[in-house]
């Protein structure tokens, strides 16, 4: 795959320097590799956010100064309150060499049972793989469009030949459920006395019978 070019510079390490960085706008960062030594660098918080941001695999080609390193952004932490960037770890990758990352899930499709009322529920949107670094995806696409209410797929449906998963292959990744239906809450009682209908007569004759009642109550005169 192509991977997009990162421009780094050198910096130094340390409290003080680290937080020198931070000011000018710039994010501390190292690479990191089996048989490459901790190359310290740095990068604008606007080149590292739109890695950072994409809705691709991370690998990019860290250039600096005369040298260029094939990398994938392994792990960056955020501030707590603005999520700046503040650091970030770069992987070199090495051919023939496994390497471990996280890659985004692109559904793709309709589902037939969706189009029928079905709830379509998304459970996972990234697969963490291991594979070679010629077989790093920019993402994983999986084709929902013959999913029927009911169904769902798993892990263990995709494809097993690239891939490493490390997650457990009975995972869901994403199912089609049943409209939800709201019931009308109603007891039975109030049920039989909203069918109940008195014949007709029997509703006069009542208010008869109630009326002599209240003319013996009453004293004479």
């Amino acid at each position: 795959m192509d991977a997009p070019t990162l421009n780094a510079a050198p910096r130094e390490t340390g409290k003080k320097a680290t937080r020198a960085v931070r000011d000018s706008n710039n994010v501390p960062c190292i690479l990191y590799g089996r048989d490459t030594d901790p190359v310290p660098f740095q990068v604008s918080v606007h080149e590292l956010n739109r890695l950072i941001y994409s809705r691709q695999t991370s690998v990019v080609d860290v250039s600096m100064d005369e040298d260029s390193w094939s990398c994938v952004l392994k792990d960056y932490t955020l501030h707590p309150i603005s999520d700046v960037p503040e650091h970030a770890d770069f992987q070199v990758l090495r051919e023939g060499r496994r390497v471990t990352l996280t890659v985004p899930v692109r559904y793709e499709g309709i589902p037939e049972g969706q189009k029928e009322g079905g709830d379509t529920q998304i459970l996972v949107r990234e697969i963490t793989i291991s594979c070679l670094p010629k077989n790093i995806p920019s993402e994983i696409k999986v084709d929902i469009s013959e999913l029927e209410i009911g169904d769902a797929i798993h892990l263990y449906d995709l494809d097993q030949e690239a891939y490493r998963y490390k997650m457990a292959q009975g995972q869901t990744l994403v199912t089609v459920v049943a409209p939800h239906l709201e019931a009308v809450a109603t007891t039975d009682e109030e049920e039989e006395l909203e069918d109940e209908e008195l014949p007709e007569g029997e509703e006069a004759e009542g208010a008869a019978e109630e009326e002599g009642e209240e003319a013996e109550e009453a004293p004479a005169a």
